[in-house]
């Protein structure tokens, strides 16, 4: 009984655990140049993990997001040259996704609420996006029933398209790092190819303020990167 009821209130916990985050929102600006330079490496290796995997035309890319927040990772694929009625993102918390549909175009699909409860039909996903998604998740038992969710959701072929950190944070309780070690056991039948990325933001914040040059020079040392960008592949 008491494995069951965590089930049922982590979604409710995690929403609590995304209103604390609030009054940091603004570390995340991508005004702060540490920020930007990091979203950049990351949109590059995200892109090249796409021509690997054989994505000729961004235009006809199938995306799902889960945990699409406020719309900015769908956004950057538009960008990018994805179309908006190839694109659609689940959100649980109702203020974020307000927001996404005001700032997405009408055609991109969302949904409110628990993925666990969403609406996707088993084996209709061509790549379900999760960009810090996992680390919020605390449960261990909510998050196996969440990968075994999305694994039924992609056909066959597709992937999950994995970015989060791998490291905890001694000064935030609210999150836990997923090293790929967790993210195989959670995936035990998916073919992995994972690339380490994102200089420790911490430093990232300090090095910038001497010389932005100098991100790029620390980020060239791979154990100062605190993140894995994983293509989770459906054989």
């Amino acid at each position: 009984m008491t494995s069951q009821k965590k089930v049922e209130t982590e979604p409710d916990a995690l929403a609590q655990r995304y209103a604390r985050r609030t009054s940091i929102d603004g570390r995340y600006s991508f005004l702060r140049t540490d920020v930007c330079l990091g979203a950049q490496e990351r949109q590059r290796e995200m892109l090249q993990l796409f021509r690997q995997h054989g994505v000729t035309d961004l235009a006809n890319l199938q995306v799902l997001e889960v945990g699409c927040g406020t719309g900015g990772n769908l956004l950057e694929l538009l960008r990018m040259g994805c179309a908006p009625q190839h694109l659609a993102g689940i959100e649980l918390l109702p203020d974020r996704y307000a927001q996404a549909r005001h700032m997405l175009p009408a055609a991109v699909r969302l949904q409110q609420g628990d993925a666990l409860l969403a609406d996707v039909p088993h084996a209709s996903q061509e790549v379900v996006l999760l960009s810090t998604v996992f680390s919020s998740v605390l449960d261990q038992g909510f998050q196996q029933r969440l990968a075994a969710t999305l694994w039924q959701w992609l056909r066959p072929g597709g992937a999950v398209l994995w970015y989060d950190f791998t490291y905890n944070n001694p000064r935030n309780p609210d999150v836990r790092g997923v090293p790929l070690r967790r993210v195989q056991a959670l995936f035990p039948q998916a073919h992995i190819t994972a690339r380490r990325v994102t200089l420790a933001p911490p430093l990232a914040r300090a090095l910038v303020r001497v010389h932005p040059g100098l991100y790029g020079l620390f980020n060239s040392v791979p154990w100062l990167r605190t993140h894995i960008l994983c293509w989770i592949e459906k054989t």
